[in-house]
């Protein structure tokens, strides 16, 4: 007999999939939908739940995680995967902690992370802040490079990062760096490197 498979739905967020923690009311404003959107894409969702419960004999619409990635974490777990750590899963697949250790071992290592949008989500064990703690236990310093940042200074510190900076802001706006956001990154990533350079 062939070796089942298992499944794994790395995430990092404990969202259900409805209500007001679910997919649509936490994650669908920041992507810009309104109020009556987010109300639409929650019936949605709901429908999308009961024809997995339907389909797979699975009801995973309140089990943590079944609200990433806009509902792919429900699909996953009425699969039958098990969830883990995505944060976690990155560090060992891209071997964080071997490269941060080389890094801390010469004496001039920085580490440079990011995400579309450094808020208070990021500070719930998401990659950003896992890259950010691992290499504050090596005394490497961290920077953040994100579309925007609403994670406060001291938040920040207290998380492991040494600076963030928002692509947005240095483009004069959402709408610009959207325009561009190969561009503006760049041009951003640049500038920081020029500054910690020095």
């Amino acid at each position: 007999d062939p070796m089942p498979r298992v499944v794994a739905a790395a995430a990092d967020v404990d969202n259900p999939l409805l209500g007001r923690h679910g997919a649509a009311a936490v994650f669908g404003p920041q992507k810009g939908a309104d109020d009556a959107t987010v109300a639409e894409l929650d019936a949605a969702l709901a429908v999308f739940a009961g024809a997995l419960a339907a389909a797979l004999g699975a009801d995973v619409r309140d089990e943590q995680g079944a609200g990433a990635a806009g509902g792919m974490g429900a699909a996953l777990l009425a699969l039958g995967a098990r969830r883990v750590s995505g944060a976690g899963l990155v560090r060992e697949l891209v071997g964080l902690d071997a490269a941060l250790d080389g890094l801390a071992g010469d004496g001039a290592g920085l580490a440079v992370t990011g995400e579309g949008s450094f808020d208070w989500q990021s500070l719930r064990g998401k990659l950003v802040t896992t890259v950010a703690q691992a290499a504050a236990d090596r005394g490497v310093p961290c920077l953040v490079l994100a579309g925007q940042v609403s994670v406060g200074r001291r938040e920040a510190a207290a998380a492991g990062v040494d600076a963030a900076y928002s692509v947005a802001d240095d483009a004069g706006g959402v709408e610009a760096s959207m325009a561009d956001p190969e561009g503006t990154l760049a041009a951003l990533a640049a500038r920081v490197a020029a500054q910690w350079s020095r």
